[in-house]
């Protein structure tokens, strides 16, 4: 089982993330799109590394804009996994900013 983090670690961990906080025991972001076809294809590429990664995130999609919610679920809390999952987003949504 992963070890959840503490908040501290997270908060420092965080500082290399921008667009993600920390807030209700979990990772948060939101990204918006050009459009649906868009925001659609990154929640694609996304749940491909979720599989590799065996960690799946708790998001939602309103037309251009997916909110994201990280947390290891039998850790109760922010685990490594959800950090190494936030950075593939982060790779795959911006991928000219990484």
């Amino acid at each position: 089982m992963m070890t959840k983090l503490s908040e501290e670690d997270i908060e420092k961990k965080l500082l290399h993330l921008p667009d993600w906080e920390y807030y209700d025991n979990a990772l948060n972001a939101e990204f918006e799109f050009e459009n649906f076809k868009d925001c659609f294809s990154a929640m694609s590429r996304i749940a491909f590394e979720c599989e590799a990664l065996n960690h799946h995130p708790d998001w939602s999609n309103v037309y251009n804009v997916l909110t994201i919610s990280l947390s290891t679920h039998d850790a109760k809390g922010v685990t490594i996994k959800d950090f190494k999952l936030a950075e593939a987003i982060d790779y795959i949504v911006e991928p000219d900013e990484a």
